[in-house]
């Protein structure tokens, strides 16, 4: 099997595959991103994706496209997300991730019994599949660091039958893995820097970029951008009854709310002490505000592991309350204050 281009173009295509991946922000969407193009280049059937956890290796993206034409997306996923592979049973992606090697393998049932590497045989029975041709690589870091290997499957030539992958590609293959890893090394540091370490929403940092953003995209597009905060009543006296560790975990479980009720694109930050900011994104005043009731509802109806919980809410609008993003912030204060003036567990607005 050749290249399906000059090694000129190949070598180009990896530089903007790279630019694509330190610009992905979220961690789940690189990892697709990263097997996608990966398995684009090389023609391979199927590919996993895995990271590496201490002693074990875990699936954290796989793609079959004769097991999605068979079984569907879902069942394709459930059989193939098995348990971790442990480093201490030599398979083909543990191997790779102990040596740091690349292996790339043109027929799985021809390898020799002496070798340090084996395919598990449960992987295709459970799949109904037939593995052949394999290349395996290791995201490597700068420094060394494996934080998982990228394995490739079947390759396909121009009528769809299995080949073996061309030599050639295992330098590619090495390549785009290291820049993948240096791009999940960038997302995890940032994914740190920009959550909060007790609930694990954004924290204010995070909040302050996507706001300026949100109010760029309005003066350009006109699109309507919301914010609601929220503030638990009376916390304080939680923290001194129950104490503080007893405050925390009702942080964290409205924190849960937030994000179980939310949409995939809302904001849910912590903004400071018991204070939550929501940006609610391409979202007129109405929708803010209907939000707002039903996160309220939410939270006095769950069950607390003290008791109850009540919150107040204050809602702002651009274009409709504030004429800036700036202002977005002291809007939905001024309207969360009010909404505490008037006896709290409820909403305001401006």
């Amino acid at each position: 099997m050749r290249l399906p281009m000059n090694l000129t173009e190949v070598f180009r295509d990896l530089v903007h595959i790279g630019i694509a991946l330190t610009s992905e922000r979220d961690l789940g969407d690189l990892l697709e991103l990263i097997l996608t193009e990966a398995r684009r280049f090389t023609r391979a059937e199927a590919g996993t994706l895995f990271l590496r956890e201490d002693t074990a290796l875990h699936f954290a993206v796989v793609q079959n496209d004769r097991l999605v034409r068979q079984f569907g997306d879902t069942e394709m996923r459930s059989r193939l997300q098995a348990e971790p592979l442990k480093l201490s049973e030599m398979s083909l992606a543990g191997y790779v991730a102990l040596t740091g090697q690349v292996v790339n393998i043109a027929d799985t049932a021809a390898i020799p019994p002496d070798t340090p590497y084996a395919l598990n045989p449960l992987f295709d029975a459970r799949c109904e599949y037939r593995t052949r041709a394999a290349l395996v690589a290791p995201m490597q870091d700068p420094a060394g660091n494996v934080l998982g290997v990228l394995e490739l499957i079947n390759p396909l030539d121009e009528a769809g039958d299995v080949v073996a992958f061309d030599p050639e590609y295992e330098d590619l293959v090495r390549s785009l893995a290291s820049q993948a890893a240096v791009a999940i090394r960038n997302a995890r540091l940032e994914d740190l820097s920009f959550k909060d370490a007790l609930t694990d929403v954004y924290n204010r940092r995070y909040f302050s970029v996507r706001i300026e953003e949100e109010a760029r995209r309005h003066a350009r597009f006109a699109e309507p951008v919301s914010l609601v905060l929220l503030d638990l009543d009376h916390f304080k006296a939680v923290n001194d009854r129950f104490g503080h560790q007893t405050g925390d975990e009702a942080l964290r479980e409205v924190a849960r709310l937030l994000l179980k009720h939310s949409r995939n694109f809302t904001v849910v930050t912590r903004f400071g002490g018991d204070e939550f900011a929501v940006l609610l994104v391409n979202t007129p005043k109405a929708g803010a505000v209907t939000y707002a009731h039903r996160i309220r509802e939410v939270i006095e109806a769950h069950e607390f592991a003290h008791g109850s919980v009540t919150v107040s809410l204050g809602v702002a609008s651009l274009p409709e309350d504030v004429a800036a993003g700036d202002d977005l912030v002291v809007g939905a204060d001024r309207a969360m204050y009010e909404a505490k003036r008037l006896g709290r567990n409820r909403v305001a607005v401006l």
